[in-house]
């Protein structure tokens, strides 16, 4: 059966704090840990209001602290944000803390607006690939600068991406590839069959690895999980108009005065979107594995409360668990 991991953006909700969302983040660490799925990762998001994931790598070692088991990392590290020896030394002194249990998700968006990019004193992202190589030489010992922590202490290292170039990137270096789903649908597809057509085996890899991330939402019923994704949909939405938020509550979703043309926008940008009860997720789960032959389905669950997205994740792994044990009797049989 495929495995199952989560992608969590420590969700900061209407009336509630970054402290709050920082320790629901944990509990969803522990969660997933108990629930038995592979990774949690948390992305690096600036100057939003409505996320508290600025700093994964002090994020990832207070999760990594609060697990045994769970690999935890970064989905990701927006590279041309920082200098590559210092990633390498951060992601470098996690894995040493958390031998084997460390990932290092890598992307090339700057992960926030314009505005907070230049604050940020962001690079080139033009100069993204000579970026990577340079960190992949710390970590391997190619490169003549030490990084130590970081030379011989390697995490799992991913190239993300939500287009055909990090797919083709990701290919060329022998790199493991996770796709964003979730928020870019259209070059899914694409991006994957140029990443398997274009894999070179390295001294990371030896064959292709494909992790997709899907946005889930799991309710007992459908109308009830529709209800939910409210919050989420209007949060999508404020963020596309430039007016980003904390989540709004799925009251606040479901009085809120949209247009027509807003209404055709939460439509278009929410159609890969899950959403329904168990056996619909199941099944949606199961056709994404299909159509894209991934290795991994990492869900990214926002929902306004927490006992709710708890909830969301638990019967989603159960339905799943629960088809794949239907597929392999079927097999039996």
């Amino acid at each position: 059966m495929i495995p199952l991991s989560l992608l969590d953006l420590a969700t900061v909700v209407t009336g509630g704090t970054p402290s709050q969302a920082l320790e629901e983040t944990t509990e969803m660490a522990n969660l997933a840990e108990r629930l038995g799925m592979t990774r949690l990762w948390v992305a690096e998001h600036h100057g939003m209001e409505g996320i508290a994931s600025s700093a994964p790598a002090v994020l990832i070692a207070h999760l990594a602290a609060a697990t045994t088991t769970l690999r935890v990392g970064s989905g990701g590290v927006m590279l041309p944000n920082h200098a590559p020896l210092v990633v390498a030394e951060q992601f470098g002194t996690l894995e040493a803390l958390h031998p084997h249990r460390i990932d290092l998700g890598i992307g090339r968006a700057p992960g926030t607006d314009l505005r907070t990019a230049r604050a940020l004193g962001r690079g080139n992202a033009n100069h993204f690939p000579d970026q990577l190589v340079e960190l992949l030489g710390y970590f391997t010992g190619a490169s003549e600068q030490l990084a130590m922590p970081g030379r011989g202490s390697m995490p799992e290292i991913w190239l993300l991406g939500s287009s055909t170039f990090s797919a083709q990137l990701a290919g060329m270096l022998g790199l493991p590839f996770g796709f964003a789903y979730h928020f870019s649908p259209e070059p899914l597809d694409e991006a994957v069959a140029l990443y398997r057509s274009m894999f070179k085996p390295s001294a990371v890899l030896a064959e292709p690895k494909v992790l997709v991330v899907v946005s889930v939402l799991c309710a007992p019923t459908t109308e009830e999980a529709e209800f939910l994704a409210g919050s989420g949909r209007l949060g999508m939405l404020l963020l596309r108009q430039g007016r980003p938020t904390t989540l709004p509550s799925p009251q606040d979703a479901a009085t809120y005065s949209y247009s027509e043309s807003e209404r055709a926008e939460i439509h278009h940008a929410s159609a890969s979107h899950l959403v329904g009860d168990p056996d619909l997720v199941a099944k949606g789960l199961q056709q994404l594995v299909e159509r894209t032959q991934a290795d991994e389905i990492m869900l990214n669950t926002r929902v306004f409360g927490l006992a709710e997205r708890r909830r969301s994740v638990e019967l989603t792994v159960a339905a799943w668990e629960q088809q794949g044990a239907a597929q392999l009797e079927s097999v039996r049989g």
